[in-house]
C-alpha cells in the first residue's frame, strides 16, 4: 500500500516504539499531553520521597540517619524506612569490619514511621529437624506482630551446622511474591535454589550475596554445600506470614 513494503512498516513502527521507550527512560514530561497549568500544580504537589524499605544489617556495626534520626545498628539488626522519607544516610564505623547493608522495597500507599527492630526483640520461630537436615530458626522482623508496613513482611533465616535445606517441603504464594538473599556463605560454597512450578521445576546456582526473586506461583527452596543464612522478604495482598500453599515432595517434577 502506497508503495511501502511490510519489512519496511515493521522497522519504521520498531524504531517508533523504540524513540518512546527512550522518550520514558529519561522521564522527560510530554509537551503534548501536559499543559502549562499541570506543570505548575505538579510542582506544587509534595514529593513522597523515598518509597519504603526494610534494611537489615549483614555485617557491622554501623548506622542509618533517617530525615536527622540516627539509629545504630548491630550485625543482624532490621531498621524499617517508611513512605516518604527525604534522607538516609549509611555510616560504617570500621574500616578493617565495613557495615553490610541490605535493601529491600515493596510499594505502598500507607506510611509508617522508621522503626528499629533489634536482633534480640525479632519474633522468633525453630523449624525442621536434623533428621530432615533442615533444622533452622527464622527471625521476623516487619511482619504483624512486629514493626508494622504497608506490604512488605521480612526477616533472616539461619540454617543450623550440618544442616541444608531450607523451606522443604516447599510451598507458593499466590498472593504475594518473595525475594531470597543468601549470605553466610564461604567464597567457594553455593546453594541449589529451587524455583517453577511444583510440576516444573528449575533450579540456579547462587552464591555469597546472590539475590532472587520468586513469584507467586514458584516454590522457593534450597539446598546448599554447607549451612548459611538467607533473608527472606514477601509483598503482595496480605502480611499473614503463615499465608502460603503446601506443595507436597510426592507432586515435584
Amino acid at each position: 500500500m502506497f508503495g511501502i513494503t511490510l519489512p519496511a512498516f515493521e522497522i519504521a513502527g520498531g524504531m517508533i516504539l523504540l524513540l518512546i521507550g527512550l522518550d520514558m527512560l529519561e522521564a522527560r514530561r510530554s509537551p503534548t499531553q501536559e499543559t502549562t497549568g499541570d506543570t505548575e500544580e505538579a510542582a506544587a504537589k509534595e514529593d513522597a520521597g523515598i518509597l519504603p524499605l526494610g534494611i537489615p544489617m549483614l555485617a557491622g556495626p554501623g548506622a542509618i540517619s533517617v530525615d536527622g534520626k540516627r539509629f545504630s545498628l548491630e550485625s543482624l539488626d532490621c531498621l524499617y524506612i517508611g513512605r516518604g522519607s527525604r534522607e538516609v544516610i549509611f555510616e560504617s564505623f570500621d574500616a578493617h569490619k565495613p557495615a553490610i547493608f541490605y535493601l529491600l522495597s515493596y510499594p505502598t500507599h500507607t506510611a509508617h514511621p522508621a522503626t528499629l527492630i533489634p536482633k534480640d526483640k525479632a519474633s522468633l520461630m525453630e523449624l525442621g529437624s536434623e533428621e530432615g537436615c533442615n533444622r533452622r530458626t527464622v527471625f521476623k522482623y516487619i511482619h504483624l506482630e512486629g514493626a508494622l508496613s504497608c506490604q512488605l513482611v521480612m526477616g533472616v533465616t539461619h540454617l543450623h551446622p550440618g544442616n541444608a535445606w531450607n523451606t522443604m517441603p516447599p510451598h507458593t504464594h499466590m498472593r504475594r511474591s518473595e525475594v531470597y538473599m543468601y549470605f553466610n556463605l564461604r567464597p567457594e560454597a553455593r546453594v541449589f535454589h529451587l524455583m517453577g512450578p511444583p510440576d516444573e521445576t528449575r533450579h540456579l546456582i547462587l552464591k555469597n550475596h546472590d539475590a532472587i526473586v520468586s513469584p507467586g506461583w514458584s516454590i522457593h527452596a534450597g539446598m546448599g554445600t554447607e549451612a548459611y543464612s538467607f533473608c527472606w522478604g514477601m509483598g503482595g495482598e496480605n502480611q499473614d506470614y503463615s499465608d502460603m500453599d503446601a506443595a507436597p515432595l510426592v507432586e515435584l517434577r
